[in-house]
């Protein structure tokens, strides 16, 4: 989801994505919209979204045999090459229409993976002092943790003495987001990334409101010069072939089938796949998974998060969900699964993320 979703799926943080070869499954390392006529307790479970997130892998097959795959990528971010200097004070303004100034970058708590994901990738990593649950890389690994299920502590920030707090319309509740503010620290809010082109305008706003806007825009320029090279490198296709996201937690009870709002759709089809859900004419962000909806859809492939797969027990598991075992996908065994912190955080990593897709999709044509 930035990459998730958060309180609903990233929408499960930033969650973009051509066939593989029959009986081929591979895994990979690496939403926010609130749901609308959702049941609250189906809110609250969502929340969980990418709270689960770690390095394990999918469990595939490949022929007759089965194994799990590791880790293709580190899960980390990378600097640029030069950290910035920031020039302070700076202003920016806030996505619920607040002019937010910043007078001082040395205590920085971005509330999301995604938002933490840029703050490093400026290089300006060493002055967060604190992760929420999506935030999974490796540079902010020994961070204090000041979120539960999603749900800001407003006690655990102000403890740390935050000089600028980031956020996006997700991030809740709203009691905390306003007693962080009535406290005297610049919070600025963002608005929520679920699409490719949101990703240049949040690293612009990032880098504007922490004084480093030339910073803001290399990266930007490396970002997209990234994405239009692994766009490049997808082989060409004879059709689109119907991808659809599903959003598992099995712990949870908890199977949901992504729709045009889901926030996976822009990364479907920037590797020339169509989302399956939004053709098979659902609506909104996503609808409970139930076996008529998913033979209805009729993915060629289906994409998951890696934990999600895993709290489900793997492909073999995944093919005992309501539907999934009719669909050309689950006959075929086509599944594509990527780290839950990177799906759908849309920042800097999106490129490799687009790859990864790419490679589960065409394995052994991908460039």
């Amino acid at each position: 989801m930035s990459q998730e979703p958060r309180r609903a799926p990233p929408h499960p943080t930033h969650r973009r994505r051509q066939l593989p070869s029959k009986g081929t499954t591979l895994s990979s390392s690496t939403t926010r919209t609130r749901a609308a006529r959702r049941p609250a307790i189906l809110l609250l479970l969502l929340g969980l979204l990418l709270a689960l997130t770690a390095c394990g892998a999918a469990s595939g097959s490949a022929g007759s045999a089965a194994g799990a795959g590791a880790s293709r990528t580190p899960d980390a971010v990378e600097p640029l090459p030069e950290a910035p200097v920031p020039a302070l004070p700076a202003t920016a303004a806030s996505a619920d229409g607040r002019t937010v100034t910043v007078t001082s970058t040395e205590r920085i708590i971005p509330l999301n993976g995604s938002l933490a994901e840029i703050v490093f990738s400026l290089g300006l990593g060493p002055k967060v002092v604190a992760r929420d649950v999506s935030t999974t890389f490796q540079q902010a690994a020994a961070l204090p943790v000041i979120t539960q299920a999603h749900d800001v502590s407003a006690e655990g920030v102000l403890s740390l003495h935050p000089t600028v707090v980031l956020a996006d319309r997700s991030t809740g509740p709203a009691e905390a987001v306003a007693q962080i503010r009535a406290a005297g620290v610049p919070l600025l809010v963002l608005d929520d990334a679920k699409r490719l082109e949101d990703i240049g305008p949040r690293i612009d706003t990032v880098a504007a409101a922490l004084g480093v806007p030339d910073a803001g825009r290399q990266l930007k320029e490396r970002t997209e010069q990234r994405t239009t090279e692994a766009r490049a490198a997808l082989p060409p296709v004879d059709r689109h072939p119907k991808v659809a996201f599903l959003y598992l937690r099995g712990s949870a009870s908890v199977y949901l089938l992504g729709g045009p709002a889901s926030g996976a759709g822009s990364l479907i089809s920037a590797v020339g796949g169509e989302d399956a859900g939004t053709a098979a004419g659902l609506s909104g962000d996503f609808t409970p998974l139930t076996s008529e909806a998913l033979v209805k859809a009729a993915p060629d492939a289906i994409l998951v998060m890696s934990k999600g797969l895993d709290s489900v027990g793997g492909v073999d598991g995944l093919l005992k969900l309501p539907g999934v075992a009719q669909t050309p996908a689950g006959l075929d065994r086509r599944i594509v699964s990527i780290e839950d912190g990177q799906l759908l955080s849309y920042g800097p990593r999106t490129p490799q993320v687009i790859r990864e897709i790419a490679e589960q999709l065409y394995p052994g044509t991908a460039k």
